[in-house]
C-alpha cells in the first residue's frame, strides 16, 4: 500500500533540542554557562525523557511543559547553577522557539508539493508545539499537530500512536513515522507504522523489539519515500 502520510516527532527530530542552551551560552555575560552548556543541555534532555517514561509507568501524568521545567531544574542544580534564576527563565523562554534543523523547511515544502499529508505527533503540549511551529514559519507545511495531551500518557504508549489514525483518519499502513529517538521508533514500528530513524549522532540501534525500517543521517531524503 502506498504511503500517503508523513508523521514527525518534534523535539530532536524537527527541532534542535540543544538550540536553547547553545543560544543562551553565546549571549553576553554567560562565561560560566558557556563552559558547561553541552553537559547541561544533554542532562536536561535526558531527564526530560526519563520523567515522561516514569510518569507513564506510575500513572502520574502531567503536561510536558511541567516535565521540561522539572528537568531543567535538575540539570541546573547538578551543575551548581540553580540559583541563577535569570538563566533559567532565559532557557525556558528559548525552548518555546527552538530552531528547526536546516533541512526541515525545504523538506516539508517538498512533501506538500507532492500532496503528502504532514503531521507532528509529540509529547509536547499543544501550546509548546504551536509556538515552535509558528516561530519556525512552518505553519503552512504542517497539516496537523497531535499532542499526547489528548490521551494523557507519553510515548511510546500505543495509545499515543493510535491518535494518528483517530485524528487524520488514515490507516497506519499508509504512514511513514519519522523520529530521532530509537525508543520512539521501536514503539511506532510495533504499532504498525513504517519507520525512519534519523540518527544524526550515528548511535547504535537500541536493543529493543521492532527495529527501524530505514536509518537516515538527516531529513533531506524523506520526500523520496513518497516517489514510489
Amino acid at each position: 500500500m502506498l504511503l500517503t502520510t508523513c508523521v514527525f516527532d518534534a523535539y530532536g527530530t524537527l527541532f534542535d533540542v540543544n538550540a536553547a542552551a547553545r543560544i543562551a551560552a553565546n549571549e553576553p555575560n554567560r562565561e560560566t554557562f558557556k563552559e558547561v552548556w553541552p553537559s547541561v543541555s544533554n542532562q536536561w534532555r535526558l531527564k526530560q525523557l526519563q520523567y515522561t517514561w516514569l510518569r507513564s509507568m506510575t500513572h502520574s501524568y502531567t503536561d510536558f511543559w511541567t516535565v521540561t521545567k522539572n528537568s531543567l531544574d535538575y540539570a541546573l542544580e547538578s551543575h551548581g547553577l540553580h540559583e541563577n534564576l535569570e538563566l533559567k527563565e532565559r532557557l525556558l523562554a528559548l525552548y518555546w522557539e527552538l530552531q528547526p534543523y536546516p533541512e526541515v523547511s525545504s523538506m516539508l515544502k517538498n512533501l506538500k508539493t507532492k500532496g503528502i499529508k504532514t503531521a507532528i505527533l509529540s509529547n509536547g503540549s499543544p501550546e509548546m508545539l504551536n509556538s515552535a511551529v509558528k516561530s519556525s514559519n512552518l505553519s503552512g507545511v504542517v497539516d496537523e499537530i497531535i499532542s499526547v495531551e489528548t490521551v494523557k500518557i507519553f510515548k511510546p504508549s500505543s495509545v499515543v500512536y493510535e491518535q494518528v489514525e483517530n485524528v487524520i483518519g488514515c490507516s497506519k499502513s499508509k504512514v511513514l513515522f519519522v523520529s530521532s529517538n530509537g525508543w520512539d521508533i521501536a514503539g511506532a514500528a510495533g504499532f504498525g507504522f513504517e519507520t525512519a530513524w534519523v540518527n544524526r549522532s550515528k548511535d547504535p540501534i537500541d536493543r529493543l523489539p521492532n527495529k527501524p525500517a530505514h536509518i537516515l543521517e538527516n531529513l533531506e531524503t524523506i520526500p523520496s519515500f513518497f516517489d514510489k
